[in-house]
């Protein structure tokens, strides 16, 4: 490529030098899933000089129609750049020639697997060029739009021009005037997640069998048509972050799920052609209308037949889905059923119908579509003529003869092997397959012959009225693309209501809380025999930084990769596994998880993890997801806690929602002052002999208590006596040192304190802003009172250990109170002596209903908390109001303490409690017996100035 050209919209076929070609082959997992069909992708890409990098991408289909434009401001690491690359697979990546010993390049070839390296010259990256193949290829109604999002994305524009020429001059394929889905895909709107998320996750395929179905994608894939399966992948890869999207669709699955005869119609059909089984790969259909080759064969003409019956099969197919949702009640279903509406087609519609003969149907069965193409009185003539030589035959030689066809042979003679001896020399040609004897006759093949001849008559004769016809669908192309892309929504979310319907998924909602009721992880629940035992899972500001802990098969992993599964799930527009669920939207999803519970760990295994939390340190910020699993496992105990620890801090500081499953119980116990911070663990037991160890698989509260259960196992697998007894007399050692050295001190019982009342106001924001009401909130909210005393009362048992003559105890905020007062949580000192509280008497006094302000049906109370006040009125089972007044500030102490008869309780430190202890969501009445609770439990002066000094 030594020729230069200037910057043209055009260039000569003869200019267009071979490009190298580099192959990058690997034998890494990739993302792409057996079920769908394999697609022609060509990307072009580009970046700026700068030392802020921006990169330009430009994706064409050839087997959809579709291209796709981004420019993306990336990081050194080009986090971004890999993750759009991955998500399109595209089999040929177009670079410059001044690019070969790029950074950039030499990431991508690290990260994207089995791919084809081009290099182009320069002069076909050319933004003028690309806005002009937006004005020529894309369609009418979208090119204004299409301009003004491609404005001032200077490298997207000079991909899209370099990719096209290529396509056009290299690949032999010129797409017709106005035939091309264009659009520019902006880098937000969707969920990233990384190649390695990706692959860990098994998102796509499973990592031990590409084959196997037990992956995300496998267990979501319930769609019907080719152009759904390649929906759902694409927003497995991107699931969106904009919640009217993802609510329209919840709104749309819920339609379909509940209406049992309109989800019947849409899946079922009364015939296989009028339900979504019937219908053709409509996007490709298109793509091979507008898809013209420089050079026209007789292959062309041929199959140009071929996609014209298919055509009129796809579009006899639409109607059927219009009166399928008939009873659509959804906004988006809605939307759909007018986009298949007949107004719309019924100009393709009679342009078939006035050309094609109207029994003519697509065949799958080669003969079948043959006859199809040759439908004419010509060739009906050939196949009398061959139909009476076929019944001779068998009369002639007394032989049980059969007719077949294949492509290759076209007609030839079947009969049974046993007759093999008395087979005349007439036939020829003859071998034997298993039990049978294939073979021709002179004749036969004459008349073959004749029919190929005719058969290329036919078509060449047809092909002008083909053409004319492609000609004119061709008009109507956005149309018909736009029914395509209505038909693949329709599938994915069909696929999801049959989901929801056989598998019990709830409808998720869409909050600033992560929470989750009886969750189960959707692979695992259904490639299992026994039954899937669900957890639950909270996560706030509070709590965003959960230590899980627990012994080796416990559930420790299975836990937090259900979690980041259901997330997705949620995105996309799915139900999910659970009870109960509502989610955070989340823009970014990372995982660290290790894809086996092996006990050996090398160096290499220790140096890609540090590689992959490098890589996430450097892009989490406060609206990601993190899950980890045994970091720093790969290297010596001391350097792996200490590299635990260190990551552990940054990630608390970045405010992400992070879940760290580890088996150092130090970090547990260091991190425990953090605010934010959480430790639970997987329940399991131990017998006292050792010779038994019983998974409960059920999430808990706070670190577990060290069982030894390394030492267990090891003498599951019978170890000589003697070893065991020197490392249990070693471990037990060990473990005295070490809680001499980690003893709790009063301050960090001061801190766990301090973030029980933090965790308390935030529940009860979120109880006030769900959608939780009557009997229900009133469960929530009784619960919510129960755990906060329960674990209150813990800590006030830990730093009795350090103060046990300190019994009143106020809680001091600079001046500013977290006043659980009297009738309203704000305004009043409350002092009480530790010994007056009893916790065993909570429950008694709630029940005899010694609540100021209310009766015991609750009628006409108030409840306040805070400065501010911001009022949720809820019905109490009369259907009186109770108004909740829940501030967003501390409010001032008032001078004279009032103590009511109401109960206390206390509240967890992360909810996780309340969510695996009782029903789930909540009730209503408990909120005032949580301030009373908590006026009591909480408010004690001489904690105050303590708690001031312990950092949040």
């Amino acid at each position: 490529m030594s020729t230069v050209f200037s910057r043209a919209s055009s260039f000569a076929a003869t200019d267009f030098a071979p490009p190298s070609r580099q192959t990058n082959r690997t034998g890494r997992p990739t993302t792409t899933a057996t079920s769908v069909a394999s697609q022609d992708i060509v990307c072009a890409i580009s970046e700026s000089r700068g030392v802020s990098s921006t990169v330009g991408l430009a994706f064409v289909n050839l087997s959809t129609a579709e291209a796709v434009l981004c420019q993306i401001c990336d990081s050194q690491t080009y986090a971004k750049t890999i993750t759009k690359i991955s998500v399109f697979e595209p089999t040929e990546i177009l670079f410059m020639n001044t690019a070969r010993e790029s950074k950039l390049l030499h990431i991508i070839q690290t990260n994207i697997p089995d791919t084809t390296f081009t290099f182009l010259d320069r002069k076909y990256y050319a933004e003028k060029s690309g806005h002009e193949y937006v004005e020529r290829l894309g369609f009418a109604e979208d090119v204004d739009s299409i301009k003004v999002s491609l404005g001032g994305n200077y490298f997207a524009a000079c991909c899209f021009a370099a990719v096209l020429k290529y396509v056009e001059l290299e690949l032999n394929r010129i797409f017709a005037s106005h035939s091309l889905r264009i659009r520019f895909e902006p880098s937000q709107g969707s969920m990233s997640i990384d190649l390695s998320t990706i692959i860990s996750l098994e998102l796509i395929q499973n990592l031990h069998n590409v084959k196997s179905n037990e992956s995300l994608f496998g267990l979501l894939n319930e769609t019907l048509t080719p152009m759904g399966s390649r929906l759902l992948r694409a927003n497995i890869l991107q699931p969106s972050t904009e919640a009217t999207k993802l609510t329209a669709r919840y709104e749309a699955v819920e339609d379909l799920s509940t209406k049992e005869e309109m989800f019947f119609s849409v899946r079922q059909g009364a015939s296989f052609i009028n339900s979504l089984k019937g219908f053709v790969d409509a996007d490709k259909v298109l793509t091979s209308l507008i898809l013209v080759p420089n050079k026209r064969t007789f292959q062309y003409v041929e199959q140009s037949v071929n996609h014209v019956i298919m055509l009129k099969t796809y579009v006899s197919a639409i109607d059927s889905v219009y009166k399928a949702l008939a009873a659509a009640q959804s906004s988006l279903l809605l939307t759909i059923r007018d986009i298949c509406a007949p107004a719309g087609h019924c100009t393709v519609e009679q342009l078939i119908e006035s050309t094609l003969n109207e029994h003519v149907t697509y065949q799958t069965k080669p003969l079948d579509l043959r006859n199809q193409r040759i439908y004419c009185v010509k060739v009906s003539r050939i196949y009398r003529a061959m139909i009476a030589a076929d019944d001779a035959y068998p009369e002639t030689h007394d032989l049980g003869l059969d007719l077949k066809y294949d492509p290759a042979r076209q007609y030839y003679i079947s009969l049974p092997a046993t007759e093999m001896r008395a087979l005349p020399n007439v036939f020829i040609n003859v071998y034997r397959k298993k039990n049978r004897i294939e073979c021709q006759t002179l004749d036969l093949v004459k008349l073959n012959q004749k029919i190929t001849d005719a058969h290329n008559e036919v078509i060449s004769l047809s092909d002008k009225t083909i053409q004319e016809l492609i000609q004119n669908v061709c008009e109507e192309i956005s149309i018909l693309f736009k029914v395509s892309e209505a038909i693949s929504m329709l599938d994915m979310l069909a696929a999801f209501a049959q989901l929801a319907t056989s598998n019990d998924y709830i409808r998720p909602e869409l909050t600033d809380t992560l929470a989750i009721k009886s969750g189960r992880h959707p692979i695992k629940e259904k490639i299992h025999t026994k039954k899937f035992i669900p957890n639950d899972a909270y996560a706030t500001y509070q709590t965003r930084f959960q230590i899980i802990m627990g012994c080796n098969m416990s559930g420790k992993s299975t836990y937090i990769r259900a979690l980041a599964l259901m997330t997705i799930m949620a995105q996309i527009g799915s139900f999910v596994p659970a009870e109960y669920a509502s989610f955070p939207i989340t823009h970014q999803l990372f995982a660290r998880v290790s894809t086996a519970d092996d006990m050996e760990a090398n160096v290499s295994t220790f140096a890609a993890e540090m590689r992959e939390m490098a890589f996430i340190l450097h892009n989490i910020n406060p609206r990601s997801m993190v899950i980890i699993d045994e970091l720093g496992r790969g290297t010596s105990t001391t350097d792996g806690l200490a590299i635990a620890l260190a990551i552990a801090e940054a990630l608390v500081q970045s405010n992400a929602l992070v879940w760290f499953v580890t088996h150092f119980h130090d970090l547990a116990t260091i991190m425990a002052e953090r605010t934010g911070v959480v430790s639970l663990h997987l329940a399991s037991e131990i017998s006292p002999d050792a010779s038994k160890m019983t998974m409960y698989y059920k999430i808990t509260e706070g670190p577990n208590k060290t069982q030894f259960y390394g030492l267990a196992l090891a003498k599951l697998v019978e170890l000589p006596p003697a070893v065991l007894e020197i490392a249990h007399n070693v471990s037990e050692e060990l473990n005295r040192l070490s809680q001499r050295r980690h003893s709790q001190t009063k301050a960090l019982a001061i801190a766990r304190k301090r973030k029980l009342i933090l965790s308390l106001r935030e529940e009860l924001i979120h109880a006030r802003n769900g959608n939780m009401e009557g009997q229900t909130l009133r469960r929530f909210l009784k619960r919510l009172q129960d755990e906060f005393a329960l674990h209150m009362a813990a800590a006030d048992e830990d730093i009795a250990v350090f103060s046990q003559d300190e019994h009143d105890i106020e809680l001091v905020n600079g001046g500013r109170a977290a006043d659980m007062g009297d009738e309203s949580i704000a305004g009043t000192n409350v002092h009480v002596n530790q010994n007056e509280v009893q916790y065993g008497d909570l429950g008694r006094a709630v029940k005899d209903g010694a609540i100021d302000g209310m009766d015991e049906h609750g009628h006409e109370s108030q409840l306040h908390c805070g400065g501010r006040s911001e009022s949720i009125v809820m019905s109490d089972d009369n259907d009186n109001d109770i108004d909740i007044d829940i501030g967003d500030e501390w409010s001032e102490h008032s001078s004279e303490p009032q103590l009511l008869d109401g109960s206390i309780s206390e509240t967890s430190q992360p909810p996780t409690a309340y969510l695996s202890t009782s029903e789930w969501p909540p009730t209503e009445t408990s909120l005032r017996e949580t301030f009373e609770s908590a006026k009591r439990d909480i408010y004690r002066p001489e904690i105050g100035e303590e708690l001031m000094e312990v950092e949040v």
